[in-house]
């Protein structure tokens, strides 16, 4: 059955805070897997903690939630199980950039075939207001009263650094144009064969006094509006470097795709993948294990 925005309500009620970013990045991810014609068989969804990982309740589709931080090494085992799937994870910066950071680097290198959507909203939403690892330097929360004295982790910069094939972010707030805008980057996420990044600026609006929607109005451009291509790695860690810096368009913090390039998946280069197909499919009443088991005896 294909998916469609009706059949993916629930009937669970929706406890995010009146204002959230959230709301939002619900929005575009369904009008995106409608877009795209998905069957509901598919496509699986992979959610860590934090506020994001509410968004399984909200979507009837086959999802799995983990603990916190391993929304990759479950994506990726459900990947390498059947890579005919189509696998999404959600993360905030606090799952995916704090305690699930060392899983990034090494999805990245691998280059699985998988979705990475990170719901960044530069704080700890769900634990009332403490640091995160994007919070601005400077920020004053109830973990860091006199204003945090670290540099915030620039998530962009790292996906590029670290080898990613497809780098983005979006903003899918503050009007039709950024909505449509974050339903095209993310459809393409999802259709490039290989790892794919996309950071969402996603405002808190109940702890994060700092990066609000008037703040983000006031600074985002489309990269694509300015002509720039995303196939040249240096100039998209320049691009990632950016926000708000003086001098540059909307005080420079841009949206879209920074860098995008074509590689084999880790699933095209394992040839038992590749000729006695997924591995979910495959029989397994033959096997026997009792040699393999005896020299553990």
């Amino acid at each position: 059955m294909k998916i469609s925005i009706p059949l993916l309500k629930t009937d669970q009620p929706n406890y995010w805070c009146p204002g959230c970013g959230d709301f939002g990045v619900l929005s575009v991810v369904k009008q995106t897997l409608t877009e795209l014609e998905f069957h509901f068989e598919d496509v699986v969804l992979v959610a860590g903690i934090g506020c994001f990982g509410k968004i399984p309740n909200y979507l009837n589709m086959n999802s799995f939630k983990v603990i916190h931080g391993r929304v990759l090494p479950i994506a990726i085992g459900i990947k390498l199980a059947n890579p005919k799937l189509t696998v999404i994870g959600h993360s905030g910066d606090g799952d995916g950039y704090a305690i699930g950071m060392g899983h990034l680097p090494h999805a990245i290198r691998k280059n699985i075939d998988l979705t990475f959507i990170v719901h960044d909203n530069g704080v700890y939403g769900l634990t009332t207001g403490q640091t995160s690892p994007t919070s601005m330097k400077g920020y004053r929360s109830k973990s860091t009263p006199l204003g945090s004295a670290e540099e915030p982790i620039n998530p962009i910069a790292l996906a590029i650094a670290s080898g990613a094939t497809f780098v983005a972010r979006i903003y899918p707030s503050g009007g039709r144009k950024n909505v449509e805008h974050s339903v095209k980057v993310l459809r393409q996420a999802i259709q490039h064969h290989g790892f794919a990044l996309v950071d969402v600026l996603q405002v808190c609006k109940t702890f994060n006094k700092v990066n609000t929607y008037d703040y983000y109005n006031q600074r985002i451009y489309q990269l694509e509006e300015t002509g720039y291509e995303p196939n040249d790695r240096v100039m998209a860690f320049q691009k990632a470097l950016e926000w708000g810096n003086e001098g540059l368009p909307d005080n420079g913090i841009p949206i879209g795709v920074f860098y995008r390039e074509e590689k084999p998946a880790f699933e095209d280069q394992i040839p038992q993948l590749k000729e006695a197909g997924p591995p979910a499919h495959q029989p397994i009443d033959s096997i026997q294990i009792s040699k393999v088991a005896a020299r553990f005896r």
